[in-house]
């Protein structure tokens, strides 16, 4: 059976607060596209390109990397995942965006034809329902605080707070959230590499006592031994991020053991199969991995969520409830119950267009 179709179908979004913000930009708004892949008995394959200028690209160069490969996608087997990924790699460098779109609907568009989940694909789930941590953005104190105070009162264990690279105005903010929430949450800190690692280490002096249980790239990308020494010096779980954007960046981090966490996303590694394989040099390693926050539509949560069931342990909570915040989403919901997003029912990724 061979693929007979591929489209493309923009999907922009504005945020609910249009004043979201993190160290590096503010973003009001969410470009993205979906690829549409069709067998020749009507089977669909959804996959989400997201495109952020700050974080991967802009929306006109998702849309020209998705037009570029998707007709070679045409006549392809429906089954040759490996294959088909292999030749998009060779055909366009760079775009892992793009790429993981595609993986995402060849996932998909195969689950759904054989009328298993897309989980199954990977090896089959470890679990029925996945943690969540939910996103403070760059406000006032009293601003993030109130946020926190509701998020904690709608059931979520995990609350990560973006951070400015101005200590003073950051223990603020820590102090005002652990004071909403109290002691039963945990706080990660997030300074999308707005910190030096000793201003950090200086900084968390201060911010210690308001039980920080993991600090996320506080410092440049590039920093390797920045994050290194922080690892060595603080006595708290320091994860990359932005300094792991592909499978050789993470062997790199695991290798050095330069950080005890890494965040992953289907977006930045370019797949699902990247990311697996990115899961399991951390878990050889021994250093803990867990799905991040990749903004998009309940689409890109639901195929996050397939690939984060078959982790074999996830010590922190994943971030994959972040298009709760995103309007006109076009795919059924993802409900999440008590700070937890069960696995969804029935083949492929478990969400649909709504029409």
């Amino acid at each position: 059976m061979k693929i007979t179709t591929a489209t493309l179908q923009p999907c922009t979004q504005a945020l609910a607060d249009p004043q979201w913000k993190f160290a590096r930009a503010q973003v009001p708004r969410l470009e993205g596209w979906v690829l549409r892949l069709a067998d020749q008995d009507g089977h669909e394959g959804l996959g989400y390109c997201h495109a952020i200028p700050a974080i991967s690209t802009h929306g006109a160069g998702a849309e020209a990397g998705l037009a570029f490969l998707a007709q070679s996608l045409v006549g392809r087997p429906v089954d040759d995942l490996a294959g088909t990924m292999e030749e998009i790699d060779a055909t366009l460098a760079y775009q892992p965006t793009v790429k993981a779109a595609i993986d995402m609907a060849l996932h998909d568009l195969l689950a759904r034809r054989l009328g298993v989940p897309v989980h199954v694909l990977l090896g089959g789930k470890l679990r029925d329902a996945v943690a969540l941590s939910r996103i403070l953005p760059i406000k006032t104190p009293d601003e993030m605080a109130a946020m926190a105070g509701r998020l904690a009162d709608e059931g979520y264990r995990q609350l990560k707070l973006k951070l400015s690279g101005d200590t003073d105005l950051d223990v603020q903010r820590i102090a005002a959230v652990r004071a909403a929430v109290g002691e039963g949450v945990a706080l990660t800190l997030d300074p999308n590499q707005s910190y030096n690692a000793k201003q950090m280490i200086a900084a968390f002096g201060r911010m210690e006592r308001y039980g920080i249980a993991l600090i996320e790239q506080p410092v440049p990308a590039a920093d390797v031994a920045g994050l290194a020494l922080l690892t060595r010096t603080l006595p708290v779980a320091i994860e990359a991020d932005e300094s792991a954007q592909s499978v050789r960046d993470v062997f790199r981090l695991v290798s050095e053991r330069a950080v005890d966490v890494i965040n992953l996303k289907l977006t930045n590694l370019g797949g699902i199969r990247r990311f697996l394989q990115a899961v399991r040099i951390c878990e050889a390693g021994e250093v803990g991995c867990r799905m991040g926050a990749a903004f998009g539509p309940a689409l890109l949560q639901a195929m996050s969520l397939q690939a984060a069931s078959v982790i074999r342990r996830l010590p922190h909570a994943c971030e994959l409830s972040e298009h709760l915040h995103l309007q006109d989403d076009p795919f059924t919901p993802l409900p999440v119950h008590d700070g937890q997003l069960r696995l969804p029912e029935g083949p492929g990724c478990g969400v649909r267009y709504k029409n």
